[in-house]
């Protein structure tokens, strides 16, 4: 059974009520409220109607609840807590001990019914599980989704593996008037809190850096595995939290690899997980993100497509990580075979690590599959006025030194056909083939080397790479919702060492949105700038950025970009400026575009934003370790 409480809505965003029940300081404080409840006979009243969502977290079955009362007319006819709910008008006529209050800023939901309430009871509510004020951003309004910019990370330090997060203060640039602070809670494995604390961000625009060998000397840990809960307090604007992660090892040549954010809301289903070769081995990390126990079966994997879900036969308790080897569940999977997750709104975007025989491995998320999707009659109408609307870039890395493969990942319910096509360009933005899939079936097994198709085709990229663009193709017909993903992987063929990542497609510099597409960070859409973090690899990597420039419309012939270096403190220590030609990419390197001198007055910590007020880009970044290993994945905006 899926926790049945609203973690994020399409049209709204995130829900703050989940985060503000589930959030790690409020675990004590809930306790302490349950305990006040189970002093003698509750009456409920439900104004808002989140009893039910506290009942998920917390058991009120235990409570001699004698009745519901509701405000609203017309949830009249509802049963709740087990309860047929009441008007609170009748509120007199019950003998209680306690009513609890199921509302934050309940105080003036109270004095509008208090000449109701029976001399000698009690009133609490969800009022008492609030954060200390020093940590809200709006302390009028408790469910602002910026009292709650929260996000869960993958911290671990052992074995000779470590973690690094990285992020950078994007909210003074959204009008905080202070660098904000961030509160942190690291969790062990088995959801045992290991350290908390919290740090200012010292300067405008500082980087934010967390390494898990710094973290364990200043507590004095032992090795870990765990979740870092990440708070950021004092913000504006964008109450997301974004980051980059880097797995690194004693030994780089065989550990290194990246990934980013967790995408703070808890979904019933994630898709996008790979099936193992044969010499590899699949570890899905399922992070409790709740203060409630997973049951068994209450999270389980199928291959795409089918109906045979098995379910994992182990409790994860509160907050604690769980190593899900695909192979228990599914011993005969099998790349290109693609495995879903039932996921039960339990854990948060959900990272797995493929461990490779002879010691190399890489990591890499799945993404939310959509439940709340059907298939969009307007889309196949858009190419009038719309172009190529929907666009998924990737690039095609230079051919001589990589591997590129990609794979077509279904992503929502509604999705039992793929219409799409492949198209292919150098990184000049001269289209060079096209490919058409068909209507690919939901349990599609595909894996499609780009590089190869164009020797096939007997087609070069005169650059020597390029880029990919995957586009719906409704030529052999089939439907679509807009959410088209795809899950890219690369291979350094000097060393063997992959990487891979995955995201989804969006439209792209065009002036006529359609369902809030082209996206915009900033504003309402057209989304026609960009904004892009590159976070930069220590010494002795060097870091790469692949931009693309991919167009629904034909638009301005060439970007006008430019790179900004900037120091651990915020501060700005040179810039480039670069242009991309419309449908073309452009693929740098730190230490060629930044001469040393330049980079040593950056130090370590340092990152690059990428801007362009005339187009969106989308980038992909990663770090090379000379060529024996390297790690990518896609970049973030803000």
């Amino acid at each position: 059974m899926s926790i049945n409480i609203e973690t994020f809505s399409n049209a709204k965003g995130g829900n703050s009520f989940f985060k503000a029940l589930g959030h790690p300081l409020t675990v004590a404080r809930a306790e302490a409220l349950m305990a006040k409840l189970a002093r003698g006979p509750v009456a409920v009243y439900d104004p808002l109607g989140m009893a039910q969502g506290f009942a998920e977290f917390h058991d009120m079955t235990v409570l001699q609840i004698s009745a519901v009362f509701v405000q609203r007319l017309e949830d009249l006819g509802k049963t709740v807590l087990g309860q047929a709910v009441r008007p609170v008008t009748q509120l007199p006529q019950v003998q209680v001990q306690t009513l609890f209050v199921a509302a934050f800023d309940a105080r003036r939901l109270i004095d509008h019914i208090r000449h109701l309430v029976p001399a000698g009871t009690e009133i609490v509510s969800l009022d008492e599980l609030r954060l200390p004020d020093a940590m809200l951003t709006n302390r009028r309004r408790y469910l602002d989704p910026l009292n709650f910019a929260t996000n869960f990370g993958f911290l671990r330090d052992a074995g000779g593996w470590h973690t690094r997060i990285v992020t950078a203060d994007y909210w003074t640039g959204w009008g905080a008037a202070k660098p904000p602070e961030v509160w942190f809670c690291l969790f062990d494995q088995n959801g045992g809190t290991l350290a908390q604390w919290q740090e200012a961000l010292p300067a405008p625009g500082a980087a934010l850096i967390v390494d898990s060998q710094e973290v364990r000397k200043r507590f004095n840990l032992g090795e870990f595995t765990g979740s870092l809960f990440i708070h950021v307090i004092g913000i504006a604007g964008h109450d997301v939290v974004k980051y980059a992660l880097d797995i690194y090892g004693d030994d780089l040549d065989t550990q290194l690899s990246c990934t980013h954010d967790a995408n703070a809301w808890p979904s019933d289903l994630f898709a996008g997980l790979p099936a193992p070769r044969a010499d590899e081995r699949v570890v899905l990390w399922v992070q409790n993100s709740h203060p409630v126990t997973i049951p068994k079966q209450g999270i389980g994997l199928n291959l795409m497509g089918s109906d045979d879900v098995r379910w994992l036969d182990v409790e994860i308790p509160p907050f604690a990580s769980y190593a899900l080897d695909v192979a228990d569940l599914m011993p005969e999977a099998r790349w290109p075979q693609q495995i879903e997750i039932q996921a039960g709104r339990y854990f948060v975007r959900p990272r797995y690590e493929v461990h490779v025989k002879g010691g190399r491995s890489r990591i890499a998320h799945a993404n939310v599959e959509r439940n709340d999707l059907v298939a969009d009659p307007g889309i196949p109408q858009l190419a009038d006025l719309l172009g190529k609307s929907y666009i998924l870039p990737a690039p095609i890395l230079p051919v001589a030194e990589w591997e590129s493969l990609m794979q077509p990942t279904p992503m929502s319910t509604a999705q039992d056909n793929l219409p799409i096509a492949a198209i292919f360009y150098d990184a000049s933005g001269v289209e060079v083939a096209r490919h058409s899939f068909g209507c690919l079936p939901r349990n599609l097994e595909l894996e499609f080397d780009l590089a190869a198709y164009l020797r096939q085709q007997g087609v070069t990229l005169p650059s020597g790479y390029g880029h990919v663009e995957l586009v719906y193709d409704f030529s052999q017909g089939g439907s679509a919702d807009g959410w088209l993903h795809g899950l890219f992987r690369y291979t350094q063929k000097a060393s063997g060492h992959i990487a891979e990542t995955s995201f989804g497609a969006h439209i792209y510099n065009a002036v006529l949105t359609y369902k809030n597409e082209p996206q915009s960070y900033a504003t309402v859409p057209p989304g026609l700038s960009t904004r892009l973090f590159l976070r930069l690899g220590d010494a002795p990597l060097d870091s790469f950025c692949h931009l693309i420039y991919s167009a629904s419309t034909p638009w301005h012939a060439q970007s006008t970009t430019s790179l900004t270096l900037y120091d651990r403190l915020g501060r700005e220590i040179a810039v480039r400026h670069v242009q991309v030609p419309c449908s073309g990419s452009l693929l740098w390197r730190y230490h060629a575009l930044f001469d040393a001198g330049t980079r040593d007055r950056a130090g370590d910590g340092a990152y690059i934003l990428i801007r362009d007020t005339t187009c969106r880009l989308f980038g992909y970044h990663g770090t090379v370790n000379g060529d024996r290993s390297f790690c990518m994945d896609h970049m973030f905006g803000f």
